[in-house]
């Protein structure tokens, strides 16, 4: 200990380095740290992700004590460590960037040296005494970055998963509840922004909320169970070098009792060691979900365009004044705001692409930016989704008198009528109607084509949006 700097001298493979002495990370931590600083998005961010590392970490410590490899109070001295980081501490000692190169090397190291030194403390040795916990040769035993990091990475995005579900379902019921409160506002369909049949401004709401229910019955219908099939005691390429025939079996049974869920053994661990799929997978349910809400977006600002010179049809609350220049202007800032991040969700799934291609032979370097886009991207879609849930979606209000007069003015619902007039008639007075302005009730009556009880009960809400029953 260099007391007059107030650091500690550590070595690796490269040489020496003074360590602060109040951190708990190492030499290998703090060259990652000189090296990347390139997304300003640090390990630090993610807890899920440092809180599986932690995970993984203890089941292996528990395999190797089980196995007679690991003596007591190191084991003891891990699971205590572990557990720190399982309450939230210590949190802030992963100041590594996200993007790295050496395939998550850094971030292995990070929570080795981390662990090692809070362990070396519990067994009242000074950070840095490696010879009494070390981190490669004790926290690190029996692994290789290459099941640890996957492993990891697969755990934390489980429970990700598990976060996103709430504002998820918030959102889905949130659009839900708006179907319910206009189930009786009639509106017109549109199809290529042209007037189409008339629908209930419920019937679009309650699509929305369909939609997105269906996007997360699949993503928690395929994912957990993809991601708990782990590549964990593969360690270098996946022939599980260094570790003994039954550790495998008991760590992923420890890592299993940890997580509260049915972790397995991959079938074949070389392959599971290189195979991005199961990520790219995940991406590809997330940009799927991205588009739908972009989608949603869009919809919601073309219906709440104008006010007086657009659809018109909703009201979105106003969040802040839209300009620098014209007065009175309110802008959609909400649903531009989920525009946005749905556009970065998307642009991730690319990154995520183009990483999970680019792995050679058996191993992929570029797991590190997966890693990072997946984390981001779920984070990202669940503050979006809260954000829009409570900031605009739960206060839309309908302008139903703009709707009902549109209905009327429309030559939509001529539709209704082609069954009574045949295509011939109300393609006339389709044509009539545009080139005249009259409304195509008015022209009906003028050459008294229908009775009014028959007119009354075409164009009755439940038959214009929805099946006719049967006599």
């Amino acid at each position: 200990m260099n007391i007059k700097m107030n650091t500690r001298t550590e070595k690796d493979l490269l040489g020496y380095k003074e360590i602060p002495a109040h951190c708990y990370y190492g030499v290998q931590t703090l060259r990652a740290m000189e090296n990347f600083n390139l997304s300003q998005n640090k390990l630090s961010q993610f807890p899920v992700f440092i809180k599986a590392l932690a995970m993984v970490k203890s089941a292996c410590a528990h395999a190797n004590f089980k196995l007679n490899n690991l003596d007591e109070n190191k084991n003891n001295a891990i699971q205590y460590a572990c557990q720190q980081i399982l309450n939230n501490q210590y949190h802030d000692q992963f100041p590594i960037d996200m993007i790295q190169g050496g395939a998550g090397t850094s971030t292995n190291m990070n929570i080795n040296e981390v662990l090692a030194n809070i362990g070396l403390e519990y067994l009242e040795h000074l950070k840095g005494e490696y010879q009494y916990l070390h981190p490669n040769n004790d926290v690190n035993m029996s692994q290789s970055t290459n099941d640890v990091y996957p492993t990891a990475i697969k755990v934390g995005l489980i429970s990700a998963i598990d976060q996103l579900n709430t504002p998820f379902k918030n959102l889905i019921q949130s659009f839900k509840n708006k179907s319910d409160e206009f189930a009786h506002i009639l509106k017109m369909g549109r199809t290529q922004l042209q007037d189409a049949v008339p629908m209930t401004l419920g019937q679009e709401f309650g699509a929305f909320a369909t939609t997105l229910q269906n996007d997360l019955n699949k993503l928690n219908q395929i994912m957990p169970d993809a991601l708990s099939v782990v590549n964990l005691g593969g360690t270098a390429i996946g022939t599980g070098i260094n570790t003994e025939v039954q550790y495998r079996e008991y760590a992923i049974a420890s890592l299993s009792e940890m997580t509260q869920r049915n972790m397995s053994s991959a079938p074949d661990l070389i392959e599971a060691t290189s195979d991005m799929g199961d990520f790219v997978l995940l991406s590809s349910l997330l940009k799927r979900t991205a588009i739908k809400l972009s989608k949603i977006s869009n919809d919601l600002r073309l219906l709440s365009s104008g006010p007086r010179a657009g659809l018109n049809e909703i009201h979105l609350e106003p969040r802040q004044p839209g300009s620098s220049i014209m007065p009175g202007k309110v802008n959609p800032v909400i649903p531009e705001a989920m525009n946005l991040v749905c556009f970065q969700v998307i642009a991730n799934d690319l990154a995520i692409t183009l990483a999970a291609e680019a792995g050679q032979l058996q191993l992929n370097a570029m797991e590190p930016l997966i890693a990072f886009k997946l984390f981001e991207s779920i984070d990202l879609l669940g503050k979006a989704m809260q954000m829009f849930q409570h900031k605009c979606i739960e206060n839309i209000r309908a302008n139903a008198e703009h709707c009902q007069a549109l209905v009327e003015n429309s030559i939509g619902i001529i539709t209704a009528l082609n069954p009574y007039l045949g295509y011939e008639t109300t393609t006339r007075i389709a044509k009539q109607a545009n080139e005249s302005g009259q409304s195509v009730l008015a022209l009906i009556k003028a050459e008294n084509l229908l009775s009014e009880q028959i007119l009354a009960d075409v164009l009755a809400v439940n038959n214009m949006v929805q099946p006719k029953q049967c006599a």
